[in-house]
């Protein structure tokens, strides 16, 4: 009987130190990041930058760039690589406001930032980047 109740216990807690927090924090509309979006460039406005997912009929042009965002918090910013192909760098994101991400990429090849979502709906994302 103890045993079974400490092995119980055992995992239980093993459970729980194995859980990812949910980077939404609560907001469950942010759901909707979880996807590939690429950079609409055309449809930018001002400092405020279009991206829609990479399933959209996009214009031609000479490169996008983009980044995945997965329910676990795991992030992959793509950048045009020196061959004009995509350059994948992962990282991580977290929600630190309703509509506040903190991006890390784990390369360090850029610092951390901040994108501000301004409107995020199934078909259409624009955020703010803020250094």
């Amino acid at each position: 009987m103890r045993l079974s109740l400490l092995l119980s216990c055992f995992c239980l807690l093993l459970m729980a130190n194995t859980c990812a927090p949910d980077p939404r924090h609560g907001n469950p509309e942010l759901q909707l990041l979880e996807r590939t979006w690429l950079h609409a460039h055309e449809e930018d406005q001002g400092n405020i930058h279009v991206y829609r997912p990479n399933t959209y009929a996009f214009p031609p042009s000479r490169g996008r760039t983009g980044f995945a965002f997965e329910h676990n918090g795991l992030f992959t910013q793509f950048d045009i690589a020196p061959t004009d192909g995509l350059e994948g760098h992962k990282g991580q994101w977290q929600a630190v406001k309703e509509n506040t991400l903190h991006i890390s990429l784990d390369d360090h090849t850029q610092p951390d930032y901040t994108l501000e979502i301004v409107s995020l709906e199934p078909e259409l994302l624009k955020v703010r980047r803020i250094e």
